[in-house]
């Protein structure tokens, strides 16, 4: 479906639409972008990346088109802008993390295409979503239903690796001098929540809901959240949240410091605007901070990828009646979008 004019017109100023909306993809269907198998800089330059010409940064984008993303560029800024709009439930499809993962190889490939001691026009990479309500419900659930009834625990392994190999970038700011943004205005809730927390600054709308409702099907969350919560906060307090599938408040996790910047409700990406023209002088210092704190508390990507084995092989040994209470949230989040969309 194409982007109206009131979605259009809901994007941030100053900003030009990248990216064309194509028809949907096989996510298993390698495509150009995924020949860019590059998860650093260095191997984009030693395929020849480097151009003499000047890279044509916008243009470059603009010409790759995604199902799942909506990319917009804020030259001023010195931003871009990503909205997650999900086909289906609001939640994170096989076609969406592979768009995510596609994208962020797009951005290191273009990096990687700078002259030396070209400056970069990219600082700041902003993720949101278009769903009024709603950031991210999380994990595909029909598919993770389809996966054990058919006991394919290849299938839920690798979606649950694509999900880290996300969350892990995106906290790393894709390996680029890129800070990250997470721009929450609605709910956030499961691999949505672990989703938000991956990113370098958290800025959500008092409106906004967390939670991680796992445990209401006997499930936990395997994608990020304990190896997140036991860094921001503590250990002890990561088994709360975890095991609680409590939904906590914006307010409640800004007090916790999980969130960083409170927005009153309709003004998030005002505020995240504000942050960057306050920031903006001190991105560099910002970028630093973040690498620090990765060398003092590091988070690695194997780690990840272990626990989300570990979920996967739990996962299987879901019985019937969990598939089911499954089934039905699956079926409450599907009638909400539609109540949204109606």
């Amino acid at each position: 479906m194409e982007m109206g004019n009131s979605m259009r017109s809901a994007l941030p100023r100053n900003v030009t639409p990248l990216g064309r909306l194509g028809q949907a993809a096989d996510p298993k269907t390698p495509t150009q972008l995924e020949l860019w198998s590059n998860d650093n800089l260095a191997p984009a330059r030693e395929q020849g990346a480097v151009p003499r010409a000047r890279l044509d940064f916008s243009g470059e984008l603009a010409a790759t088109r995604f199902n799942e993303l909506d990319l917009t560029i804020s030259p001023q800024e010195e931003t871009i802008w990503c909205y997650m709009r999900p086909n289906g439930p609001p939640s994170f499809t096989p076609t969406l993390l592979h768009e995510l993962i596609s994208m962020r190889r797009l951005l290191q490939r273009l990096f990687a295409g700078l002259r030396p001691g070209e400056a970069a026009p990219v600082k700041y990479f902003v993720g949101g979503a278009h769903i009024p309500g709603i950031y991210n419900l999380g994990g595909d659930l029909n598919f993770f239903i389809k996966s054990i009834r058919s006991r394919d625990i290849d299938a839920l392994r690798s979606y649950a690796h694509d999900c880290v190999n996300v969350a892990y970038h995106m906290m790393m700011g894709f390996h680029l001098p890129v800070m990250t943004i997470a721009l929450v205005q609605g709910d956030a809730l499961g691999g949505g929540f672990e989703g938000a927390l991956s990113f370098n600054v958290l800025v959500a709308e008092k409106r906004a809901k967390f939670g991680l409702p796992e445990i209401l099907f006997n499930l936990f969350p395997g994608m990020g959240a304990f190896s997140f919560l036991s860094r921001k906060l503590d250990v002890t307090r990561a088994h709360k949240m975890i095991l609680s599938g409590r939904v906590f408040s914006a307010a409640e996790l800004h007090d916790l410091g999980l969130i960083d910047i409170l927005a009153e409700d309709g003004r998030g990406e005002e505020a995240v605007r504000d942050y960057i023209a306050q920031n903006r002088r001190h991105h560099a210092v910002h970028r630093r901070v973040r690498e620090v704190g990765a060398r003092v508390n590091p988070l690695s990507l194997d780690e990840l990828r272990d626990v989300t084995d570990i979920w996967a092989e739990h996962a299987m040994k879901l019985q019937e009646t969990d598939l089911r209470n499954m089934e039905r949230l699956a079926s409450a989040q599907l009638r909400r979008v539609q109540r949204v969309n109606s």
